[in-house]
C-alpha cells in the first residue's frame, strides 16, 4: 500500500512542480511521475536534517520541502532528459 500512496504522492507532486516550473516540460508523465517521487524522498530526507520530519498536525514544512524537491528534480531531469534524448526527439516530428 505504501507503493500506491509514493506513486499518487508522486503523480502530485511532479504535476505541481511542472505547473510551477516555466516554460514547457518535455519529459513524459511516468518520468515526472519518478521524478515526483524522488522529489518528495528528497524532501523527506532534508526535513529529517533540520528537525521537522515530524510534527503535530499536518506536516506543512515537510510539504514543502518535498515540493521543493520536486520541484529541483523535475527542472533537473526535463534538462537531463532533453540533452539525451531532445535531438531525436525533434528529428522524428
Amino acid at each position: 500500500m505504501q507503493w500506491l500512496w509514493a506513486i499518487i504522492v508522486g503523480f502530485v507532486l511532479g504535476l505541481l512542480a511542472r505547473a510551477i516550473l516555466p516554460g514547457k516540460q518535455h519529459q513524459p508523465l511516468w518520468l515526472t511521475t519518478l521524478f515526483g517521487i524522488a522529489g518528495a524522498i528528497l524532501g523527506n530526507a532534508v526535513s529529517g536534517w533540520i528537525g521537522v520530519e515530524e510534527t503535530k498536525g499536518i506536516d506543512w514544512i515537510r510539504h514543502l520541502l518535498q515540493l521543493a524537491g520536486a520541484i529541483l528534480i523535475v527542472g533537473l531531469g526535463d534538462m537531463l532528459y532533453m540533452s539525451l534524448w531532445g535531438n531525436r526527439r525533434k528529428q522524428t516530428t
